[in-house]
């Protein structure tokens, strides 16, 4: 990969232990760990690619023990490495000698007000925790991504997580509408408003929002609620090529407006992949495609017939060639396991040896051509390496993965990741694209932003983060070099 780990900063243990004694007498020692075996889940991530050091775990409980730690380490100049579920794709979350100060504990919902269509929730809180409060209160919070099971709303917001239904309602960002943040000082910034309008002075939120850790501890948010959908139509289509799913996606986008909640594109191989090592995954059309469209329309009107809207779309993309078969879920269940399919497909693609993964935008207009392009001079590369592009093409956001050929071994394999990441990243800024999407930079793509992002953006960026964090003791090492 191109993105190497700087050394690890060890600290002596005369600097740690008392900092440590002092925090334990406040938090407990029962949640300061620092057992090799206890803190293991913490630091390594989840594909493997790096692995951490630390002297310890904090796992405060309060947004008040989380300034008293922050306060702690600061006056020893000891760095410190914020952490949600630890579901991160680039090695934000991951140490390099710094305390790791873990915020799951901070797992309360504090308010749900289905007037405003706003909820308060701790950072701690799991997405599925969140998720089910906004239905409990008869709401939705729209944000959905394949670990929302384990991730937490604290990672989503450090990282602007974007998932499946960020063509209807955004990227995290868009979803808040305030945060509570510690500064790097142990000092607590209050700034969770639950307004719509407020133009007293910057908007700092979006400072900390996908800043990765780097600026601020974030511990509770506001965030966006909405309508709750009482329709739902849920398509799956088989289309010959990229440029007949984005004319689909056109197509349906016209006739569907606002309804139009998502729309994913799978490969075949991805599709296979799934189904050959997934447990429990159906094969919803007959035969194989070269392409697969999954689409969800949406309404909080009990009567709109979405379904009926789909078979007329569908109806009109068969005559003019756009898709080859397509089948509508009979149920929510049968709607389920369509989805099944694609939030399982990263998770399949482990089970074909390694892969190398690139988490990339492009305008809308310009996916079917990136598709084409970037795998055609893949497979020019590396004869026999299978591309799994697939994504949210409504945001113009693709996973452009590639799994190893099959006779190749792993560790060569990966060892190309540098080589492929000139071709695909190249030809994203030539489309004026993206390098990343919506999995943040962290570790892993230091190096890719520097060589790609505008260099007047960056010098602010090192300025924000020296006034913010002069010291420097925030998640150093990450999103930005030096």
């Amino acid at each position: 990969m191109s993105s190497h780990a700087p050394a690890p900063l060890l600290l002596p243990p005369e600097v740690t232990a008392p900092v440590l004694e002092r925090i334990a007498a406040r938090i407990g020692a029962r949640h300061v760990l620092v057992d090799a075996g206890d803190m293991a889940p913490y630091l390594v991530e989840d594909r493997g690619l790096f692995r951490g050091v630390a002297p310890a775990v904090l796992r405060p409980g309060s947004t008040q023990e989380v300034a008293f730690c922050v306060s702690a380490c600061a006056e020893a100049g000891i760095p410190m490495v914020p952490q949600g579920g630890n579901t991160g794709l680039v090695g934000g979350q991951v140490p390099l000698g710094g305390m790791v100060i873990s915020l799951q504990r901070l797992d309360r919902i504090r308010r749900v007000d289905a007037s405003d269509y706003t909820m308060t929730a701790e950072a701690g809180c799991t997405l599925h925790g969140v998720q089910q409060a906004a239905t409990e209160a008869g709401c939705l919070f729209p944000l959905s991504i394949a670990s929302e099971g384990s991730c937490r709303i604290g990672g989503n917001l450090a990282s602007n997580a974007g998932g499946t239904a960020v063509l209807r309602y955004g990227n995290t960002r868009e979803l808040t509408l305030g945060l509570e943040v510690v500064l790097a000082n142990g000092e607590v910034w209050n700034g969770l408003s639950r307004l719509r309008k407020d133009n007293t002075g910057y908007d700092l939120k979006d400072l900390f929002i996908g800043s990765e850790g780097t600026l601020g501890l974030i511990t509770a948010a506001v965030l966006r609620l909405y309508p709750k959908p009482r329709q739902r139509a849920t398509v799956l289509a088989g289309v010959p090529d990229p440029h007949l799913v984005l004319c689909l996606f056109e197509r349906l986008r016209a006739e569907a407006a606002d309804a139009l909640t998502g729309f994913e594109m799978m490969p075949s191989f991805g599709m296979e992949m799934v189904l050959r090592h997934m447990p429990g995954m159906v094969r919803a059309l007959q035969g194989t495609h070269p392409f697969y469209a999954l689409i969800e329309l949406t309404s909080p009107r009990a009567r709109d017939d979405l379904s009926g809207l789909a078979e007329d779309v569908l109806g009109a993309a068969l005559e003019a060639g756009e898709i080859e078969d397509a089948v509508i879920a009979a149920s929510e269940s049968q709607a389920d396991g369509l989805w099944a399919l694609r939030e399982n497909m990263s998770e399949a693609q482990k089970f074909e040896g390694g892969s190398i993964k690139h988490d990339v935008s492009v305008p809308v207009s310009c996916v079917a051509d990136f598709v084409v392009e970037a795998s055609r001079r893949c497979e020019a590369h590396m004869p026999g390496v299978r591309v799994c592009a697939f994504g949210h093409v409504g945001d113009g956001n693709i996973h452009f993965n590639l799994s190893q050929p099959p006779d190749m071994e792993k560790a060569a394999f990966l060892a190309s990741w540098e080589g492929f990441n000139r071709i695909v990243h190249d030809l994203v800024a030539q489309m004026d694209g993206s390098i990343s999407a919506e999995h943040g930079i962290g570790l892993l793509k230091r190096e890719e932003l520097v060589r790609y992002k505008d260099k007047v953006a960056l010098d602010l960026m090192a300025r924000l983060k020296s006034a913010i964090d002069p010291r420097g003791l925030l998640n150093p090492g990450k999103v930005l070099m030096g």
